[in-house]
């Protein structure tokens, strides 16, 4: 079907981003391609799709159906690219335009590629949508991107994508930022989708655990090169690389608690600590934390939105959060579990005061803070902080990264002078992991990893006593997530953090929480000690979520 060989791709004169690869996907079949952010899984994809940028140098030979693409003109490419070889990129969001309806967008392709008529072209994007099984077709025909879910827009994506029938289909991390559920159904889709068509899938991901689930082989890349490659029953269960372990043992284990999670480079340098998070050690700080008072504690707390009216559609009231009410002590890890739009970030800026609140109260400190004045609720602002999900929009492009941690701890008074406040932020940067040298650089010079480091950095300059991690290590790859979360639990013992541990991800979750509130449009479903709700769930919600946990082959 296709045959990379001996591929290799640089950047101007940079070394190589890609060193003499060579695989081949056959017909019928899905290849896996993994490896951590910067191994050069994308840069292959594109490679085969002809949109390099202009500045990359390429070498080697890409067959496709017995010619060599590699050599293909703009003009050529233009003729195959969603024709024969479609893609679905990693974030719907920013690959579907925003002010086109969804319906167009899918149509344009085949107006593109066919020769069908617009009302039977119309016809066939309703198919489509009812092939990837979206609901009201002809409703999310004539909606925008912004009207409907993230799951919902990477359906659209994989109807735009399989739309002519391309013989190979690449997916590019097309299930990261989803939830488990979601993320369960596009796997689903996309292999029977397969199996229907015929077509083969590059499947793209950093997710040892979950490509195994959908691929027949694996090739497994690291700084440019192949480390392995195999069936995935070989590739999951007998991995014969340092590297491929690690990939999939830096991920939470289910069954036990490790005191600190390893990463990529403790497996490459044989420096894996298996010390383990003890049941006793567990309940003797539990016991500990739970005989003082709540430092937050949330009763009957609503969040309503009020749909605008239109001329078909009269004001609808969406219940975002609903009747909430929990408590959270002192050095406390409390996750918040639940699918995309259950209500898990909106519950976290209201607390935060980021939203208002509909009705009930929140007491901080056994102080209620649901009415404050402008002095109060600034110095409410430098108790509570939150560390976002996306590090690069958080982050000023214009602003170096030594000035953005400085900023805040301007506008709260904290240390008297600038050098002082230097100094700290230096110290700051060592403690999660940077170097000094990085005060004056700007974000677009850092990885996702170290961009999310800083926005830790940030936050813990104000020393909070309660920090909101909303999906902080959602977009990470597995090694990556792994320091970022050791990094949370060394602050945490350091300075007695509180966390509010926000995300879709159950593995990670567990790993971090102390209890756990599971919640489901708006409301809460069960609360609980993590353990306890990993291994008895009440409620089939909670069931199927933990259900969707890519386990491996």
């Amino acid at each position: 079907m296709i045959n990379v060989k001996n591929l290799v791709i640089s950047f101007s004169s940079d070394e190589n981003v890609v060193n003499t690869i060579s695989f081949k996907i056959k017909k019928h079949k899905i290849l896996g391609l993994v490896g951590e952010s910067g191994s050069g899984k994308s840069i292959t994809s594109l490679a085969i799709l002809g949109l390099l940028p202009k500045n990359a140098n390429s070498e080697g030979e890409i067959i496709f159906n017995g010619e060599d693409i590699s050599k293909y003109s703009e003009k050529e490419f233009q003729k195959i690219r969603g024709n024969d070889i479609a893609m679905i990129f990693q974030e719907p969001m920013s690959s579907l335009n925003p002010t086109l309806t969804c319906g167009f967008q899918v149509a344009e392709i085949l107006e593109q590629h066919t020769n069908l008529t617009s009302k039977e072209i119309k016809e066939e994007v309703i198919s489509l949508f009812n092939k990837v099984k979206l609901p009201r077709p002809e409703q999310i025909f004539s909606s925008y991107p912004y009207q409907i879910s993230g799951g919902q827009k990477q359906r659209v994506m994989i109807a735009m994508a399989i739309a002519c029938k391309p013989k190979l289909l690449i997916a590019d991390e097309p299930t990261t930022a989803l939830d488990v559920t979601i993320q369960k159904e596009i796997i689903l889709l996309l292999k029977e989708i397969q199996q229907e068509t015929g077509m083969s899938i590059l499947f793209i991901t950093h997710d040892l655990a979950l490509v195994s689930e959908i691929a027949d082989e694996i090739v497994v890349l690291y700084q440019g090169n192949i480390v392995e490659k195999g069936s995935s029953e070989e590739i999951f269960l007998n991995p014969k690389k340092e590297y491929t372990k690690a990939l999939i043992k830096s991920k939470p284990n289910l069954e036990e608690r490790l005191k600190v999670l390893p990463t990529v480079d403790d497996f490459v340098n044989d420096k894996v600590s298996a010390k383990i998070y003890t049941d006793k050690e567990r309940a003797d700080f539990h016991q500990k934390i739970y005989s003082g008072k709540p430092i937050l504690e949330v009763r009957d707390l609503e969040k309503h939105f009020i749909t605008k009216a239109t001329w078909f559609k009269k004001e609808e009231i969406v219940k975002a959060v609903d009747s909430v009410s929990f408590k959270i002590y002192e050095g406390e890890t409390l996750g918040l579990v639940g699918e995309s739009g259950c209500g898990k970030t909106t519950l976290g800026r209201t607390i935060l005061h980021l939203e208002k609140a509909t009705r009930g109260t929140i007491f901080f400190n056994e102080k209620d803070i649901t009415q404050l004045s402008k002095t109060e609720l600034k110095l409410l602002r430098k108790e509570i902080q939150i560390i976002f999900q996306d590090p690069f929009s958080s982050l000023n492009p214009r602003i170096t990264v030594g000035n953005a941690i400085l900023e805040p701890m301007k506008v709260h008074g904290i240390l008297s002078s600038k050098k002082e406040r230097k100094e700290y932020v230096l110290q700051l940067l060592k403690k999660v992991g940077l170097e000094k040298n990085h005060f004056d650089r700007y974000p677009h010079e850092f990885s996702g990893g170290q961009r999310q480091r800083i926005g830790i950095a940030r936050t813990i300059a104000l020393q909070p006593k309660l920090i909101i991690c909303d999906e902080s290590v959602s977009a990470l790859d597995v090694s990556v997530q792994a320091q970022v979360l050791n990094l949370l639990n060394q602050l945490k013992s350091e300075f007695n953090f509180t966390y509010i541990f926000i995300s879709h991800d159950l593995s990670v979750v567990k790993y971090m929480s102390d209890q756990l509130v599971v919640m489901n449009k708006g409301k809460i479903e069960e609360i609980e000690d993590a353990d306890v709700i990993y291994k008895t769930p009440k409620s089939s919600y909670t069931k199927a979520l933990i259900n969707a946990i890519p386990k491996g082959i």
